[in-house]
């Protein structure tokens, strides 16, 4: 028998705070975290527009020698999953039940941070050692590994690492295994800390990244759809759910944001960078398939929409030919506007703007549209500000990574 799974708990470090509740506010509202960063050290430094989570402190997770042993990617997401845990009300969960909670984690770039310490310490500054925990620091399973420790969870702890459609791919295997009873419950997300210098300079050197002229507020340079998009804006943070089996959820009288009904992935086999319509088509209709769900019944989408000139037709172009006739009426936006392409974690966070879109039965906008292009017309954004959406019941969430990727997830409404 196929297990239900229900997310019943919700966990968050993003640029506008560490609060699911004041984030997805901050979303309605059309706010934006976008700014202007300096990254590396001097010589060697690059501002980049991005948005970073400036007021995240870590000290209060963990005794400064563990935290020594995290990489920052891997405190955003210890923050996120212990977060989650509370907010599903799991604290008290008996040490011998943990044994069936599993961790699956998504991140895109791991403990860059850490590497390219570690490269300083040797090439540029010459040094014959570096630390001894690099190895610990950036390993890409570091920050799933904290979380199962920190919680004491012993089943699998698992990290996939696919692009932009990381932690989407996790939230999506996390669903399978527990429709499969492998696991009672799953601390599910992802996380992806702030660009070091050499990585900011490869994107740089792909000329993708959203770079406003002087004098130009930075806030508005992730545009997806419109007219003006440059580039994305990259960010960082983490989510993480907890997913429950939907029985076990409602005999502890959880809360339930939301259930998890679908989840589809494909390959375009086509590009390593430049997207197809047809592998995100596959995707979408798999998802569907999935949940059992007809068109029409899908009311929003939160798109993957990174403001790439190249990006977001294509993905437009896929969502017509699924929905057909009912693309019109398709509420859809990206909030990567407001907080920018969390890489390997854009999934989960996209995943939890859209059970709260579901529980709140409100849609988030993007924030920064103003003129769409005439290649993303033929659905209904969501501009400016966020909307009432009493009737909705379904909504998917969309990611498509570099590499062919493409990950699409998909939630239904709970009365």
């Amino acid at each position: 028998m196929t297990r239900r799974v229900a997310v019943t708990g919700l966990g968050l470090v993003s640029p506008f705070g560490e609060r699911p509740q004041d984030f997805f506010d901050a979303l309605l509202a059309g706010r934006s975290a976008v700014a202007r960063h300096l990254v590396g050290e001097a010589p060697h430094e690059t501002h980049t527009v991005s948005a970073v989570c400036e007021g995240f402190d870590a000290s209060a997770l963990a005794p400064r020698p563990q935290l020594l042993a995290m990489d920052r990617g891997a405190q955003l997401a210890l923050a996120a999953g212990l977060s989650a845990w509370r907010d599903a009300g799991l604290e008290t969960l008996p040490a011998a039940e943990r044994e069936r909670v599993g961790v699956s984690w998504g991140t895109g770039a791991g403990g860059v941070v850490a590497s390219e310490r570690a490269y300083r310490e040797l090439f540029l500054r010459g040094r014959e050692r570096v630390s001894p925990l690099t190895v610990v620091l950036g390993m890409h399973n570091a920050p799933a590994s904290q979380i199962a420790l920190r919680l004491g969870l012993g089943g699998p702890c698992l990290t996939y690492s696919v692009a932009c459609a990381s932690s989407s791919v996790a939230l999506g295997e996390a669903l399978a295994r527990l429709r499969r009873g492998e696991c009672s419950a799953v601390v599910a997300g992802g996380s992806e800390a702030a660009m070091p210098y050499a990585l900011a300079r490869a994107w740089q050197a792909m000329q993708v990244l959203a770079d406003p002229p002087d004098g130009e507020a930075a806030a508005g340079a992730c545009a997806p759809f419109d007219t003006r998009r440059r580039g994305l804006v990259p960010g960082e943070g983490a989510a993480a759910l907890v997913l429950e089996d939907w029985d076990a959820a409602h005999r502890r009288g959880a809360r339930i944001y939301a259930e998890f009904v679908g989840y589809g992935a494909s390959c375009d086999h086509h590009h390593l960078t430049a997207p197809s319509a047809a592998g995100q088509v596959r995707a979408l209709e798999a998802t569907l398939r999935d949940a059992g769900a007809a068109v029409d019944e899908v009311g929003y989408v939160n798109a993957h929409g990174t403001g790439t000139v190249e990006g977001d037709p294509v993905e437009i172009a896929a969502l017509r030919q699924v929905f057909g006739g009912h693309a019109a009426r398709l509420a859809l936006s990206s909030t990567k506007a407001a907080h920018g392409h969390l890489m390997g974690a854009a999934g989960a966070v996209e995943a939890l703007v859209t059970v709260l879109a579901l529980a709140r039965r409100a849609l988030p906008p993007t924030a920064t549209l103003h003129t769409p292009d005439p290649a993303c017309t033929g659905v209904d954004h969501v501009a400016g500000s966020g909307r009432d959406a009493a009737a909705l019941r379904l909504a998917l969430s969309n990611s498509f990574a570099f590499g062919g990727s493409n990950a699409v997830i998909a939630f239904r409404a709970v009365d």
